[in-house]
């Protein structure tokens, strides 16, 4: 591929970030014809600071129950389908394992972030036979169009652990911050980057690759042009972008 190795990593991460459902796929349990039998479900999905799924799953779906003998799964994420030829389009398929949240601050984290990209979960997120997941992916296959695929570890696809504790200790600071002292921001990204209608944006995640938006339950996905590593890098992105959306230019530094 053309791409370095980097490029097609942020790429990955990209795509998968904007996706917020996916098609699941895991090993039928049981006994008979159908058992071990790859089994595709539609699942909705969030992702996290490290760009890990995040799903919320009920005990009596057939996927919970095939993860609870089975944990391994593959998760395809696409932007194909909806293309005059589909296999141009590109799409990521992850292999690894799924396992439910422990409960305390992690099942808090998944829940926020979950529902802020799904909130209309949230009328059944609290009954008893729903529980949230994540997804250890172990691996990650590419592909961009014809002749374009590639297989990414796990070794190179994660983020690095200092760079997810420090957007983790600044997100809701940054959120809290921009929604209620930058709205005026918030909208000129949604309506002027990301071509979206309507008032009331606000920002709802933060990670390093970018920040997710929602008006209701509508979302949007805005990319930083270059993944942030800290709370400065941050700040500078999001300052950056807005001056975009104003169409200012920033004057190169000498």
């Amino acid at each position: 591929m053309a791409e370095s190795d980097l490029r097609i990593e942020l790429t990955v991460r990209r795509l998968l970030r904007r996706g917020r459902s996916g098609t699941l796929a895991t090993a039928l349990g049981g006994e008979g014809a159908r058992a071990g039998h790859p089994y595709a479900s539609l699942v909705t999905v969030a992702w996290d600071i490290d760009a890990t799924p995040i799903f919320l799953f009920s005990a009596l779906s057939d996927h919970t129950r095939n993860l609870a003998r089975d944990p391994r799964a593959a998760l395809l994420i696409e932007e194909a389908s909806r293309r005059a030829n589909p296999q141009t389009g590109p799409r990521v398929t992850l292999l690894g394992r799924i396992a439910p949240v422990a409960e305390g601050a992690d099942e808090s984290s998944a829940r926020r972030r979950f529902l802020a990209r799904h909130p209309e979960a949230a009328r059944y997120a609290g009954f008893g036979d729903f529980r949230f997941f994540r997804m250890t992916a172990e691996s990650a296959h590419y592909v961009g169009g014809f002749a374009r695929a590639v297989w990414i570890e796990r070794s190179r696809f994660a983020l690095r652990p200092e760079i997810v504790a420090a957007l983790a200790a600044c997100e809701e600071s940054v959120l809290a911050h921009m929604n209620a002292d930058h709205a005026d921001a918030v909208g000129l990204y949604a309506r002027r980057l990301l071509g979206r209608r309507g008032q009331g944006w606000t920002l709802a995640g933060l990670d390093p690759d970018g920040v997710d938006l929602k008006r209701g339950s509508q979302f949007a996905r805005l990319d930083f042009p270059e993944p942030a590593a800290n709370a400065g890098a941050v700040r500078a992105a999001l300052v950056a972008l807005a001056d975009r959306a104003r169409g200012r230019k920033r004057p190169k530094k000498k």
